[in-house]
């Protein structure tokens, strides 16, 4: 019975070392920085050396943040910028805890960094928006544009005005503002970008109506242009078919008269040979181009069209 007793005594120390063991030690990762806290309070600096350390178990707490690089994706605001126009800016952030203690002792945690840093980031992109005008937030540089021939036409060229800052330095200049007040919070800024920007509902409606304005001047532009282009062709059409037509119609006049000529040529040969035979073969043939079954003609007898049926008659 005390055998048992001791076993069960000695198991239970055991236990208790353990567990007392297990609580006293901790790893710190590489990707890991560890702040030890005794009833909530930081004892020491931070410990960043990777590896297994001790602490006081039960009394002390080790606290894990992490030394890598991380993401602040805030939320999109509408902001007014200098020309008055009312837009949404999204920008977003990487960030990192660079003094473990400060960073504990202020904020606690990463979900109270990035409440901060909505406050910091957010303020100064407010403050930035508001000093420069939308075009300077849109482009970055006064590269040129490559124009079509209907821009050109439109002027939009010259409407486009002169970089003079551009979105990247506004971006910049918001990372060296707010880098300058997140040091308090143990928090290192290392940058900030605009990530899209974008018209508010009640501007954008106008925006798209100047732009299908716009579009539909081009197409009034290239319509009138063919228009003109096809009146031309047509009277090109025209007047190539009439020239067509006429050298055609003279063509055919000059082959119709060499025709002509050939026929009274032949004619006149075949006149020559025999007068009185040609004279009756056209007389025939004058009988059959005038007379039909249902023709009645009332000629003289001694006319010369009635000599050759007179003739036959006679014979008869």
């Amino acid at each position: 019975m005390k055998s048992s007793t001791r076993n069960i005594i000695i198991a239970i120390g055991l236990v208790i070392v353990l567990i007392t063991l297990v609580d006293a030690l901790y790893v710190v990762s590489e990707t890991n920085q560890v702040i030890i806290t005794q009833f909530g309070d930081p004892k020491g600096e931070a410990i960043t050396n990777p590896g297994l350390h001790i602490k006081v178990p039960f009394i002390q707490k080790a606290n894990y943040f992490e030394k890598r690089w991380l993401e602040w994706d805030g939320d999109a605001n509408q902001i007014p910028t200098k020309d008055k126009k009312y837009i949404w800016v999204d920008t977003y952030a990487r960030w990192r805890i660079k003094d473990p203690l400060v960073f504990f002792q202020r904020v606690r945690d990463e979900r109270g960094a990035q409440s901060r840093l909505d406050d910091i980031v957010d303020g100064e992109t407010r403050n930035a928006i508001a000093n420069f005008d939308l075009i300077e937030i849109v482009r970055s540089t006064n590269r040129t544009f490559e124009l079509t021939e209907d821009l050109v036409k439109l002027d939009i060229a010259s409407a486009i005005p002169e970089i003079k800052v551009g979105r990247e330095k506004i971006a910049q200049l918001i990372l060296e503002n707010a880098s300058k007040i997140t040091p308090e919070f143990g928090v290192e800024l290392k940058d900030v970008r605009i990530k899209r920007i974008n018209y508010v509902e009640e501007v954008q409606k106008k925006v798209f109506d100047r732009m299908i304005a716009e579009r539909k001047r081009i197409a009034s532009l290239y319509r009138s242009e063919g228009d003109g282009k096809s009146a031309e062709i047509r009277g090109q059409k025209e007047r190539e078919l009439k020239k067509i037509t006429s050298e055609a119609y003279r063509t055919a006049q000059g082959i119709m008269g060499k025709a002509d000529a050939e026929a009274i040529h032949i004619y006149a040969q075949a006149y020559n040979l025999d007068p009185e035979f040609y004279q009756f073969m056209k007389t025939l043939e004058s009988y059959r181009q005038t007379f039909d079954a249902e023709t009645w003609l009332i000629l003289s007898t001694d006319t010369e069209f009635y000599k050759y049926i007179k003739r036959s008659t006679i014979k008869r």
